[in-house]
């Protein structure tokens, strides 16, 4: 357990991220209270059920009164709703949060309707999984992965240094941007896998008839991988998209390029630039693990998993 470090804490949005903070909140006791709030009534009803607040309300702007902190768990297209929703009810000297995927939007649909004397501080933690819901949620989810933070050039480092505080309580590593530079980086090392992975998987779908059904009967291999990825929830991925479209499309212009190169190669049998490409990216991986940010396992540790 660890001191409470907010009396009261608000939680707009219960799916993955937001339940499992609610967990940790509530496994390390970092609030008094935590009010959840969510549009849905179902999914409200549900994270009553597993006991992960202390209070419940569809009203955004009822759960965020008297809250020291405030954390917008939803898909980055609706921020600006939820913002106008508890910009009357904030209260001053709140901390106000986000854990979107793109920050540039972000700050565009919520700063402007920030109150005086409201800090208010785009975050955007690095975990997650291709699961959605208050069931998807977990303890440990922010254990050793990074928590971005791209602060306004206003932002009070006291604000800053509490909510420092609490995701390094939740185990996350902690590292500032500008939000331009923040949604580039995602565009690569995220949005663009995901939209690849969405890509393939529609590709062998419509292929089904060809294959005769053998895409999902051999999807052991390779595509299984792919798979994961684009099982992640589609009005997030949608919302992310848009938002930060120029990045994206930047980011697939070049993955057009490079993916006509390997084309290139393989047509013209260049067996060198195969193995020097197969190669670097192989380096990549190891430097991934290195980094500790996943598990030298083989197959993802499905083996170990088909042994239970």
């Amino acid at each position: 357990m660890t001191d409470a470090l907010f009396s009261r804490i608000a939680l707009i949005g219960i799916g993955l991220i937001g339940s499992s903070i609610a967990r940790d909140v509530k496994a390390l006791g970092l609030a008094k209270e935590l009010v959840i709030s969510t549009r849905s009534a179902e999914t409200l009803r549900r994270a009553e059920e597993l006991q992960l607040g202390t209070s419940y309300t569809a009203s955004a702007a009822e759960a965020v009164k008297g809250a020291d902190l405030v954390i917008v768990s939803v898909p980055v297209g609706a921020s600006e709703e939820v913002a106008r929703q508890i910009a009357a009810t904030l209260k001053p000297g709140a901390i106000v949060t986000d854990v979107g995927s793109t920050k540039a939007s972000v700050i565009a649909q919520m700063a402007p309707h920030m109150p005086e004397g409201v800090h208010f501080i785009p975050g955007h933690p690095l975990a997650g999984t291709e699961k959605s819901g208050p069931d998807a949620g977990f303890e440990g989810l922010f254990q050793g992965r990074w928590c971005i933070f791209t602060p306004l050039p206003d932002t009070d480092p006291e604000a800053l240094r509490k909510l420092t505080a609490f995701w390094t309580a939740l185990g996350s590593r902690i590292d500032e941007m500008d939000p331009q530079h923040h949604d580039k980086v995602l565009a690569i090392v995220s949005h663009l896998p995901h939209i690849i992975a969405y890509n393939i998987v529609g590709t062998a779908d419509d292929l089904e008839t060809v294959t005769e059904s053998e895409v999902i009967k051999y999807s052991a291999s390779g595509f299984r991988d792919f798979t994961r990825l684009a099982a992640s929830d589609p009005t997030m991925w949608r919302d992310v998209c848009l938002h930060n479209r120029e990045a994206i499309l930047e980011m697939l212009a070049r993955f057009s390029e490079d993916l006509a190169y390997l084309q290139r190669a393989i047509r013209w049998g260049e067996g060198d630039k195969l193995f020097e490409l197969f190669s670097r990216t192989r380096t990549i991986r190891r430097s991934i693990v290195e980094a500790g940010q996943d598990v030298d396992v083989p197959d993802f540790g499905r083996h170990a998993l088909d042994k239970k």
